[in-house]
């Protein structure tokens, strides 16, 4: 009985997703690139800003800046990787992380 009580009359708790870290950022528009703005965003069901960062991306991808997270991915493909570290990541990263810092002390 007392779980049925508690199932139907306690409030149901949605998951809450972590908060998004966004800075505001103004940008001056010409009237022509405005309302090209507003087609784009109209006709892709996007919002403004959200096409405003994928043509930031496109334009950097074209002058090959490369994302941290990117690079970070390159460069650890790079590397070579012990045996293993697929199924026994947790232990790799610890003895990774405790050989690092008994060599800075």
């Amino acid at each position: 009985m007392y779980y049925m009580y508690y199932d139907c009359f306690m409030p149901k708790r949605t998951p809450v997703s972590p908060p998004r870290v966004r800075e505001p950022v103004q940008v001056y528009l010409e009237a022509d690139d405005s309302s090209l703005l507003a087609r784009l965003a109209a006709t892709s069901g996007l919002s403004k800003a959200e096409v405003m960062r994928r043509g930031m991306r496109a334009f950097a991808r074209e002058q090959d800046v490369e994302s941290p997270m990117l690079r970070f991915v390159t460069e650890s493909g790079a590397g070579e990787w012990p045996a293993g570290v697929a199924v026994d990541h947790d232990a790799v990263l610890a003895e990774a992380y405790v050989g690092r810092r008994g060599k800075t002390r």
